[in-house]
């Protein structure tokens, strides 16, 4: 039997690329060619595109799932979860984690892949729940690093410890591109022995060695690969979906995708690249290989973010600055895996100890937030210098529980608060996640202006409103 493939141009391409800018036009321009060419799924939501949608795009996030839906009746559709913090940056109640769910499998997601950032299984827990229970294929990732504590043993047991959840199949998640090749191979062939669990391996071309890695892995035994149509691959995000179809082509491992669906959705893709050139949201830097990244361990949403806050604060000079900031951070931290909301909260972290000539002189509320455990278990000790840690935290004291223990439930008090304003359980679900951006995009969203005798009239279709 062949390779599966997952194709993630959709989601994790431009999300790499250029800060998750696809229109949902765009994104449903490509996914109509490319159901029925042969994937085993393709990723179309989830990670940052709902935060982009409503931030950025002035888009209904859960309309884009639905348009998507419709035009891919043959091939399921996956989404990113961020376990506890579903789509959005710290820990939501049960209830909500599970509205969540429910409202993501209604309205097309097939496969959803839930990961924690620190690989803290208590934080997976819910989500697993109410995929199981709602009918959806549930995925577990593990957040691949390296570090001192982050071995092969360390991986073959949280891999027992995920089949014994009820995970359908396990994801190597390498999203900072840093897996090696032999690595990959050793730790495949760990995991294949210790589970019978189908295993994905996602990873990122940013240090230039993903496709050997691949391979290895391919020959190891892994069942399916995550890649991206070829004009949003590489560079910081996946390796080429032609490339390894035709590289595969005539071996035990071929995909047998459809050629002809992928030229024109190649085509396709490659008019939108075009465009985000041109207007500066891909920045070249992103499509460029960067061996250092074996140092640094930055994924490539996080790479393209560091330079968008560089660039912003016209800062771009301490680039390479921030970047031997980061490893340092995340030791003092605990070797967090560089995954989100982690990626962007020692990126950030970086970024201000570089700006400001001081370290942790301006220090993140999340930070504050993962010194105070509520994030979840650190995968080793916090080494930061204690004075700069008491400073932080306080001299407060450091939860142990699950962190989402300590809520209380959330979506119907949020309902009644926001009962003039969302329509829908899905647009309770955007005002959880992201409260004064989905606030503003519903008010706009519920308002028709109507040019009248040269006149502006409102008329706001919220009940009460």
């Amino acid at each position: 039997m062949g390779i599966k493939i997952v194709e993630t141009s959709l989601r994790d391409g431009h999300q790499s690329l250029f800060a998750t800018r696809m229109t949902t036009e765009e994104v449903v321009s490509v996914a109509k060619e490319i159901d029925g060419a042969g994937f085993h799924a393709l990723e179309v939501w989830g990670g940052a595109t709902f935060d982009s949608c409503l931030r950025f795009l002035n888009e209904d996030p859960w309309e884009r799932l639905r348009k998507v839906k419709e035009v891919c009746p043959h091939t399921k559709l996956q989404m990113l979860f961020r376990g506890q913090n579903i789509l959005g940056y710290r820990h939501y109640s049960d209830d909500v984690v599970d509205m969540f769910v429910k409202k993501s499998i209604e309205n097309g997601i097939d496969i959803i892949r839930v990961f924690d950032a620190l690989n803290d299984l208590r934080n997976l827990k819910q989500a697993v729940l109410s995929c199981k229970k709602y009918g959806g294929e549930c995925q577990i990732a593990l957040s691949y690093t390296t570090s001192p504590v982050h071995t092969i043993e360390y991986y073959v047991n949280l891999a027992k410890e995920i089949e014994k959840l009820g995970a359908d199949s396990i994801c190597i998640k390498d999203m900072a591109g840093v897996l090696l090749p032999q690595d990959a191979y050793d730790l495949v062939k760990a995991l294949k022995s210790n589970t019978k669990l189908p295993i994905e391996l996602h990873g990122h071309c940013t240090a230039g060695i993903c496709e050997m890695t691949y391979f290895r892995a391919i020959e190891a035994g892994v069942d399916i690969i995550d890649c991206a149509i070829s004009p949003l691959s590489n560079g910081t995000a996946q390796p080429s979906t032609q490339a390894f179809n035709s590289s595969l082509r005539g071996t035990k491992y071929d995909p047998k995708l459809d050629e002809k669906a992928l030229d024109i959705a190649s085509s396709k893709l490659t008019t939108i690249k075009d465009k985000y050139l041109k207007n500066g949201l891909l920045n070249p830097k992103s499509l460029s290989v960067n061996p250092n990244i074996l140092k640094y361990q930055v994924p490539g949403g996080m790479l393209s973010n560091l330079m968008k806050q560089l660039s912003d604060q016209g800062a771009m000079d301490k680039f390479e600055d921030v970047l031997k900031e980061v490893p340092l951070v995340r030791k003092e931290l605990g070797y967090p895996p560089l995954v989100t909301p982690l990626s962007q909260m020692v990126g950030t972290q970086a970024v201000l100890n570089v700006i400001t000539g001081e370290r942790y002189k301006i220090v993140p509320k999340e930070i504050n937030d993962y010194l105070h455990g509520r994030y979840g278990k650190a995968p080793a000790p916090i080494t930061l210098d204690e004075t700069i840690l008491n400073r932080i935290i306080n001299n407060e004291e450091v939860i142990t529980c699950r962190p989402a223990d300590l809520l209380e439930p959330e979506f119907e008090s949020l309902k009644e608060k926001y009962k003039d304003i969302a329509k829908s359980d899905e647009d309770v679900l955007s005002l959880a996640l992201f409260e004064k951006v989905a606030t503003d995009f519903l008010k706009k969203k519920n308002t028709i202006i109507v040019n009248k005798e040269d006149q502006v009239i409102e008329f706001n279709l919220v009940i009460g409103g």
